[in-house]
Parts: structure tokens; sequence; C-alpha cells
């Protein structure tokens, strides 16, 4: 976006690009969200960036009325596959609070000052203020939504000390954290030490991916309702437990986060994970408003307004869940996964019926053998990708982009271009993958473009399918969201007239749609 475009969006307060932008006014010293409701400043006034970390290092403090840190994140970093988007994924992911900066470039192949050098040329700041902003985001959300004590604030946020902690929310918010506080007023659930926050998005979303999420959902480890989602989880530092609830009855359809166990050096890592999981930060209106331009996808759309992408909560543990659920149908692959799990240990932090953990690499590894079943080579392929994933002879995560790794993985026996197409939207989040050896992607296509037909015949002067891609390349850079939406159409052909919902989930991934390649692997 340009000036004018993004000056265009203040205007008229667009919701939509909260947390995409951020409108720095040189009179007032502060920083706003695009939909502040204060009076439009003047253009000469204004100057944007693209994160709150930049306004800040350029002298700027947020704003009281408007709360520029209370909003979804953007889907840039997601968009984005090079250094700055690669770089913002891990700081997000906590980085920074475990390895430092050294640690951080280590990662993305650069020293520490090329990479100050080139996050400060594309997004205004250096990978410390970014991660300081960062630290900044999480105590506000703390301070306001919970009662936890202000030194276990500062340490959760990932401050060092409690007296840094204290500088950096007056230089942001201008106010000291008692001050946040009381403006708030966060009252404790009775009887309970869960952590309790709201999960900002930005509307519409569709609830299916509960759905997906629950009919994949492995016994003791995870379990999914159509509104609701709970698992264990291991991070850094521990054990961790938590559940996210959708109310679309409640005033404005609140998502919250409800976190039953988790070390508090670990809590930035894992909201980031799990809004990485819900696709929290996507912009659905762009979204559904490009896909709708496809005639195929129309009607599609328009049922499920805000589909969601599923994410990954751990990188190691999808490439198991992928290799294991290859050229078998969903609930096969649950069964198998089940097996597997029993090699995992129990959790440090069990509750609500949730008392394992899913395996390591070097658990599946060790014993795995005696518990997977199917073809031989399949079960040496995924024994030999643990072993790699345990012995540090293959390393990937949030911070790749899809050339590396895809380089990472097709190596590996076992592993085509679907399973790393699957990691690619799973794992990092890319908007633009379309797995085109996917059976149920070819179904959709056909059950979609057959609609197509039928509604242009109905009606003279509608488009049919005819002179559209094979490869939806019309809709990128958000294939990703028309493979959602086509897992979708190609349900009811195989499983009747379920509901929409459980129809995503049983045509979605880790089913018997492998390529030619990942066959021949075998």
């Amino acid at each position: 976006m340009d000036f004018w475009q993004r000056y265009r969006a203040i205007d008229a307060r667009d919701t939509r690009f909260d947390g995409q932008f951020y409108t720095a006014v040189r009179t007032t010293g502060i920083y706003c969200r695009p939909s502040c409701p204060a009076r439009t400043p003047k253009a000469a006034n204004v100057t944007f960036y693209e994160t709150s970390a930049a306004a800040h290092d350029a002298g700027y403090r947020a704003c009281k009325r408007c709360l520029p840190e209370a909003v979804p994140g953007t889907p840039a970093w997601n968009l984005r596959q090079d250094i700055a988007g690669r770089a913002m994924r891990l700081i997000n992911d906590g980085v920074i609070n475990r390895d430092g900066v050294e640690g951080l470039a280590a990662r993305l192949g650069y020293s520490s000052r090329q990479l100050n050098r080139i996050l400060t040329q594309e997004l205004g700041a250096g990978p410390l203020s970014l991660a300081r902003a960062g630290r900044a985001q999480t105590a506000r959300t703390l301070l306001v939504s919970t009662t936890m004590k202000l030194a276990d604030v500062a340490f959760a946020a990932g401050f060092s000390s409690v007296r840094q902690f204290n500088e950096t929310m007056l230089e942001v918010f201008g106010m000291t954290p008692t001050a946040l506080r009381a403006a708030r007023q966060p009252k404790a659930p009775a009887g309970s030490t869960a952590i309790t926050l709201r999960l900002p998005y930005r509307e519409p979303f569709d609830p299916g991916i509960f759905t997906f999420l629950a009919v994949r959902a492995l016994p003791g480890i995870e379990v999914g309702t159509t509104a609701s989602y709970a698992r264990t989880l291991r991070l850094p530092h521990g054990d961790a437990r938590f559940r996210v609830d959708y109310d679309d009855g409640g005033p404005g359809r609140p998502l919250t986060l409800t976190i039953g166990a988790v070390d508090l050096r670990d809590l930035p890592a894992l909201l980031s994970r799990v809004r990485r999981l819900f696709d929290l930060d996507a912009d659905p209106v762009a979204i559904d408003n490009a896909l709708a331009g496809d005639n195929r996808l129309t009607d599609a759309v328009a049922g499920a307004p805000g589909i969601r992408m599923p994410g990954a909560l751990d990188p190691a543990e999808m490439l198991v869940r992928a290799m294991v659920g290859q050229q078998v149908t969903v609930a096969a692959a649950r069964t198998a996964l089940t097996q597997l799990a029993a090699v995992g240990r129990p959790s440090q932090s069990p509750g609500e019926g949730l008392d394992r953990m899913f395996p390591t690499a070097a658990e599946i590894a060790a014993d795995g053998h005696a518990l997977l079943r199917g073809p031989r080579k399949r079960t040496e392929a995924l024994l030999a990708a643990a072993s790699a994933l345990a012995e540090g002879r293959l390393d990937f995560g949030y911070g790749d982009d899809p050339a590396s790794l895809a380089a990472k993985l097709l190596p590996l026996a076992g592993v085509g271009p679907w399973t790393v197409g699957y990691l690619t939207m799973r794992v990092l989040g890319a908007p633009d993958v379309f797995l085109a050896n996917d059976a149920a992607v070819r179904n959709g296509i056909k059950a979609l473009s057959g609609m197509a037909e039928a509604a242009a015949n109905a009606g003279p002067g509608l488009p049919g399918a005819a002179g559209r891609t094979p490869d939806f390349r019309e809709v990128s850079p958000w294939r990703s969201y028309a493979t959602m939406h086509l897992w979708r159409a190609a349900a009811p052909s195989t499983a009747g007239a379920r509901p929409r919902a459980a129809a995503l989930a049983a045509a979605g991934t880790s089913t018997a749609r492998t390529s030619t390649a990942e066959k021949a692997n075998r």
C-alpha cells in the first residue's frame, strides 16, 4: 500500500488494516491503529510504520484511546518469504528471548550486523526493538486480562528484569504497569489458577477449523469439538496445556484461550503458536474477495466466509503426522498415530483428560518400529526421518522459506512434492500453495466447476469454468485457502451430505493423496 491508500484507510477507520501498519502523528507524538476513533490527522503530520517497534524507535508512544497493540497481527509475515518475514516468524516464537540476536541471525544464515541492517531497512527497526515491542504487547495483554503478579508478568513477557519491564511500559504506553492494570481492572475466575486471554482476530471467522482439528485429535494428547480444542504441547522450557473456545453467540464472537499449565518463559511462544494454529492474523475479507472473483469458488466462499488454514504447533510433529497419513484416510491416520503416541511420555502437567505428550523424534526413532504398521518402506522412511530430526541432521521450522524447506525435506525417503507442499502450508503458513497432485483437490475442482457450469447454463451471461486455469493462479496469492475450499467441496462425493465443517475435516489432509514422486520414494 502506498501513502494515500493507507491514508484513505485511516480516514475510513477501516478495522481490516489494524495491525497491518501503524499511524504516527507528529503533532501529538503518538501512534495509533488505522481504525482509531480520534479525528483523522492532516496528511502532512502523518508517518506510517510497518511495525509498532519502528514507531517506538522514532519516539512515539501508543495511543491510550485505540490501544494499537490490542489487535491481530499482520498476515504479511506469512505472505512474505524474505528475510524480514522469516525473522518476524522466529521473533514472534520467542527465539530472541531464548537465544538472543546471535541465535536468530544464525538460524537465518546471517551475521547479527547484517540482520540488524536488513530489518532496519525493511521494517524500520532492528531485531532487539522488534522483540521489545513484542514483549510490551504480551505484557499489556497479561496486565489487562489477568491478575498475575507484576513480576510474573514481566518475566512471562520476556523481560530480563522488573526494572526493564517498568521502563519499557512507561516509554511505550505512557503509563506504569500498575496504571495500565487499574484502567482495565481484570478479574480472575473464582477458584482458578489458569491464565485466560481473549484472542483478537479479523472477522469473519469460519469455525470449521475446530472440526478439522477435532477429527485428527489423539486421545490423551488432544481433544476437540465443533467449537473448542485443547491439547498438551512441548515447549522449550517444559510442558504446556491449553484450550481454545469459540463462542459464536457471545458479544463479538470471542475466541478465548485458557492456559492450564505453562512455564512463564514459554508464554510468548505459546501465544504465537496458538495464533498460528488458528490462522488468527489472516485478512479474511481480502482473501474472500480474491477467491470469490473466481466463479468456481464464489458459492463456496459465500457458504464458508472467513475459512482458516490450520497451522502447526510443532514442525517436527507435523512432519511425522504427514508421513503417517500418506495414502490412508484421516481415520486410519488417527488410529496409526494413536498407536505411535504410546511411545511418548506422560505429561508433567496433566489435566482435563489430557495426560500424554506427542512423542519426540528420539522416542519414535528408538521405539516406534514396534508400533508402526503398514508397508515396510514407509515405516523405514518415517524412522529415518525421526532419526535425522533426533540427531540434528534435519532441522526445519518457522524460519524457513518454501525453497529451503523443500531442499531439506525432498532428499528424505518417502517425502515428495505433496508432503513438502502440505508442510509449507501448515508450518510456514504460506498462503499460495496449490497441491496439484492431491486427489481431493482434483475432485473438488470437478465438483465446483460442475456447479459453475450449471449456474452459467441456468443464467445467461454468467461465466462458466471455461477459460480458468487448473492451478487457480487467478486467485494468487491465496491458493492455500482455495485448497481448503476444494477439500470441502470434494467431501460430499465420498461422504454424503454431511455438515460443511465435517465435510471439510474429512476431505482435509493426511488422506490417500500422495504424489507419484512420494510413491516412488518408498
